[in-house]
């Protein structure tokens, strides 16, 4: 299954896009409905990224686009169009699908913490990938996966009763949540 990077130069936006399946494998396999084929952040919550915030940025939709569990409440299939933006502090997940389109809005405010140190430990992460040893690199990937996962837990609770995902699928999307908060 491909990928093709989108570039929309007069409205600066950059998403991705997952090529389509044939119709008939789509049928096949209901659960292949079930997922995003396109992710967009909205520019205008993004502030300048480092090159390696900018890196794990598209990491996460390419991998989140290759591999996805995305069910929203009361949808009968997709595939699905996701586009994430920050509106006053919030988290905005505007879905639309054959059939469906609705926003969801998410406090934040749960995530403060998880989003702080997941902050702190990257940082921490990325200067030991120049400079420390192979062991101490691994430490802080263990517990910069501690926290991923716990985060990612977190938004599959605060999803529930709006979007079903698996944990993978979560930890992209706490990925995205993360780099709508970097700055540069």
């Amino acid at each position: 299954m491909g990928l093709s990077q989108v570039r929309d130069d007069a409205g600066g936006r950059n998403a991705i896009k997952r090529a389509d399946a044939s119709s008939a494998d789509a049928m096949a396999d209901d659960s292949k409905t079930h997922r995003l084929q396109t992710v967009e952040l909205d520019e205008e919550s993004l502030a300048a990224a480092s090159r390696d915030q900018e890196q794990e940025r598209q990491i996460a939709i390419f991998d989140l686009l290759e591999e996805n569990s995305f069910q929203p409440e009361g949808a009968t299939g997709g595939p699905y169009d996701l586009k994430m933006g920050l509106i006053e502090n919030r988290l905005v997940l505007d879905v639309r699908g054959p059939g469906y389109e609705r926003r969801h809005i998410l406090s934040l405010s749960p995530f403060r913490g998880l989003i702080k140190d997941y902050f702190m430990i990257c940082e921490s992460y990325y200067q030991a990938i120049r400079n420390s040893t192979p062991a101490q690199i691994e430490a802080l990937d263990m517990g910069r996966r501690g926290l991923h996962n716990e985060a990612s837990q977190l938004l599959q609770t605060r999803l529930a009763g709006k979007i079903e995902t698996d944990l993978d699928t979560a930890r992209r999307l706490f990925t995205l949540i993360c780099a709508l908060h970097w700055r540069g």
